[in-house]
């Protein structure tokens, strides 16, 4: 566990905290798009997207819109995982599925759009600080696609700083050693406004206290997810003699309304082997577990 004075920028619980003021958003929007902007007064940390139900939901770090009706979803993204692309994609089309009202005929209503991932790595592996990607036409060279969307990915360790902006620079090195000397040193009046900010969080008993219960479920959900997920031969696929278990188990999280993909990734099993399970669930919702199991088996022999 990371101690409550020693989190960076890069730690999700900091930033979240930091960018619910929507004048902090603004101004770490203003040196990543490097243009002033005006935010509308809704800054929503954490706002949950789900188009259905009984499909998977996601929880985005800052959503925020400024006065030309232009969204922005400004994301922290401490780990590498190798689903950050398709999830920048997915991100793009759940917010794009809320912004027109249904009725809708005219999709040019549709409001521009960035996706902005924050990473103490390089994805791309370019030594760049930013990559920004707007559609392009690949048989006719610089005709963009102009459908309102940009996903830009930020890297705290790039080495192009004759390419970018120093306040950007400024604001990379600074998310990765959220220090005071880091500040001391940085040019920038917005980098030192958003420091203020952490200061006057990180000098919150209230906030400390916020952290360590936030730290405590997490690690209660994991030793949960761990215990509940120790189905014999997961690894291999294989659930024999532990069918009952696994039913059980899975009837009670769809019950809190959670989708196969969470299920499996809580369960550490692959999607494919549970399937079959949630949708005899799903089917007969009302069954209980002795009965759900006794239609597996029927179906098994048929």
């Amino acid at each position: 566990m990371i101690l409550f004075q020693d989190l960076n920028l890069t730690d999700r619980f900091l930033f979240d905290e930091a960018m619910e003021d929507p004048e902090i958003h603004q101004d770490l929007l203003e040196i990543i798009l490097n243009n002033p902007l005006q935010l509308l007064s809704k800054n929503e940390v954490e706002k949950q997207l789900q188009t259905a139900p009984y499909l998977k939901s996601v929880r985005l770090d800052v959503f925020a819109m400024d006065s030309e009706n232009t969204v922005y979803n400004t994301e922290m993204q401490k780990h590498k995982k190798t689903d950050l692309l398709k999830r920048s994609r997915f991100y793009q089309s759940l917010i794009d599925s809320g912004l027109l009202p249904a009725g809708s005929l005219n999709y040019n209503q549709l409001n521009d759009s960035y996706i902005i991932m924050i990473m103490p790595f390089d994805l791309f592996g370019y030594d760049k600080y930013q990559y920004t990607f707007q559609p392009e036409c690949q048989e006719v060279p610089h005709l963009r696609l102009e459908d309102g969307t940009t996903r830009i990915f930020l890297n705290t360790k790039g080495k192009n700083s004759n390419e970018v902006s120093e306040e950007l620079v400024e604001f990379l090195h600074y998310a990765e050693n959220t220090t005071d000397e880091t500040a001391a040193r940085a040019k920038s009046s917005l980098v030192k406004k958003i420091h203020e900010r952490v200061q006057t969080i990180k000098s919150s008993e209230e906030m400390g206290v916020k952290y360590m219960q936030a730290w405590e479920e997490k690690a209660y959900e994991r030793e949960e997810g761990r215990i509940e997920g120790r189905v014999e031969g997961r690894v291999e696929g294989r659930i024999e003699g532990r069918e009952h278990t696994l039913i059980e188990l899975m009837q009670k999280k769809i019950a809190k309304r959670m989708n196969l993909s969470e299920i499996a990734s809580l369960l550490e099993t692959p999607v494919e082997v549970i399937e079959p399970f949630y949708a005899m669930i799903k089917s007969h919702p009302d069954s209980t577990t002795d009965e759900i199991m006794k239609l597996m088996n029927e179906e098994k022999h048929k």
